[in-house]
């Protein structure tokens, strides 16, 4: 006989399904040895599975590593040779001084038609000091022989293309294209064409550009 584990109905040897209660019916042993006890792999999981990792123990998907490693694009030696960065622009002063040269010219009251370059950046206006041995930029002690013109008379500043003439306290003052007389400490910008008259001695800016 076949006891149901179900049930406990007994149902004859032979039989898949419980004639009691229609539950399938287990390898059990007989009645006669006590009721059946489930057979020795009910209840064991499949090796199968035993063996299987867990989902989150998985090896690593292939080729990760080798992607963590691969530097990126813009980082890949390419072997192109990149031209050194370009130099920086020149100082505007220095591109004015190449673009123009400035003069003085002596049209009256001294030696007529002499000239005198202004070099970029401060240009003393005056007359050799004997004294200390300085000689300014543009030196009228031979185009003055009264002695009208101070031993530091005007500052003509040309930087950066612009020009300026300041009063700087000399005696008999300076005067732009007969105009009043200029103040101290308050330069004036000059234009290509303008007189000044410094002492008794009538000088004439040209700005001509460098070919």
């Amino acid at each position: 006989m076949i006891k149901c584990s179900e049930c406990g109905y007994e149902n004859t040897d032979g039989l898949d399904y419980c004639d009691g209660c229609g539950a399938k019916l287990t390898a059990a042993a007989s009645t006669g040895n006590g009721g059946g006890a489930p057979a020795d792999n009910e209840g064991a999981p499949a090796p199968e599975a035993a063996l299987t990792p867990p989902q989150s123990e998985a090896a690593p998907v292939q080729g990760t590593a080798e992607a963590a490693a691969t530097p990126p694009p813009s980082e890949v030696p390419t072997g192109e040779i990149k031209p050194p960065p370009s130099a920086p622009a020149e100082a505007p002063a220095a591109e004015a001084a190449a673009a123009a040269k400035a003069k003085l010219q002596v049209i009256r009251g001294g030696r007529k038609g002499q000239e005198f370059p202004l070099e970029n950046g401060n240009n003393l206006v005056g007359r050799w000091d004997p004294e200390t041995g300085a000689f300014p930029e543009v030196d009228l002690d031979q185009d003055d022989p009264e002695a009208k013109i101070s031993r530091k008379h005007a500052l003509i500043r040309f930087e950066s293309g612009k020009i300026t003439v300041e009063e700087i306290g000399s005696l008999n003052g300076n005067y732009l294209n007969r105009q009043p007389r200029l103040m101290p400490g308050n330069p004036i910008e000059l234009k290509s064409g303008d007189e000044i008259i410094i002492g008794k001695t009538f000088l004439k800016l040209i700005v001509e550009p460098v070919s």
